[in-house]
């Protein structure tokens, strides 16, 4: 009995249809992530939209403004919640009032309001950014970020933006030692803190910096984190802990690397 194999030509229709599915799914990928990266300069502009209103309508920073209980009434009616003005409980609309001092502070301990979580709460009451956000630190900690609970998650893969106040940095492998301020940050999950691990591949956030500050990881407003050797290498190629601020980001590393900060922002 003859057996009938494939010939050539039927082998290399399938081969053919093999590789046009599998470069369709990859470039689906490439698409797809390079709408994610897109929505990280969307998201940074409507943040920083939404606290400039904020401070125009209010005249104060978005979680820092010491009069937020009068506007929108008290979140709880414990001590997690700071009020200058003997307000109302309103505990499905209320906020919790800063100390007006300009500055994005911690909460002091776990489960408490914090500056840093009440400027999403706030932003989102005064109906300048969707969602809805606790104010209140998660159980564990006192910088716990809970992604869509008391901080907003990013379109990027992984991705949720915190917001805080940093005096100038001690150079680390982390942080350069430059003046943050009042910043934004957009990174993965980072247990009992803030979102700041890495969530994006050097090149992506040289193509953030570069189109919406000077590209360089070091200086603007726009800042690696992870800089040393991962997201960004020095000038000099020797790990100095960040005071080398005319680093370069690592174009040559493919990996996911980098988070950023989003320096003085309001």
């Amino acid at each position: 009995m003859m057996r009938r194999g494939f010939s050539l030509v039927e082998l290399s229709i399938v081969l053919v249809i093999l590789g046009l599915l599998v470069g369709g799914i990859l470039a689906g990928r490439s698409l797809i992530r390079a709408s994610e990266l897109r929505a990280v300069g969307t998201e940074y502009q409507r943040y920083k939209t939404a606290t400039h209103a904020f401070r125009d309508k209010y005249f104060a920073v978005p979680g820092d403004f010491a009069q937020a209980t009068r506007v929108w009434g008290r979140l709880v009616a414990n001590a997690q919640c700071v009020t200058n003005n003997s307000a109302a409980v309103n505990a499905t609309g209320g906020a919790c009032d800063g100390n007006g001092d300009g500055m994005i502070d911690r909460a002091t301990s776990n489960s408490r309001s914090g500056e840093n979580f009440q400027v999403w709460r706030q932003l989102a009451l005064a109906g300048l950014i969707e969602g809805s956000y606790t104010g209140i630190a998660g159980t564990n900690d006192n910088d716990e970020h809970i992604m869509g609970e008391n901080h907003p998650v990013s379109k990027l893969a992984n991705g949720g933006w915190g917001a805080e106040y940093a005096t100038a940095s001690v150079a680390s492998p982390q942080n350069y030692a430059v003046q943050y301020g009042n910043y934004f940050i957009i990174g993965s999950y980072n247990e009992n803190s803030k979102p700041n691990r890495m969530v994006m591949r050097p090149e992506e956030a040289w193509n953030i910096d570069t189109k919406l500050d000077d590209g360089q990881p070091g200086y603007g407003i726009v800042i690696a984190r992870y800089h040393n050797n991962q997201c960004a290498v020095p000038t000099d190629g020797n790990s100095d802990g960040g005071a080398d601020l005319n680093g370069s980001y690592n174009l040559a590393d493919t990996s996911i690397l980098c988070a950023l900060y989003f320096a003085r922002q309001y």
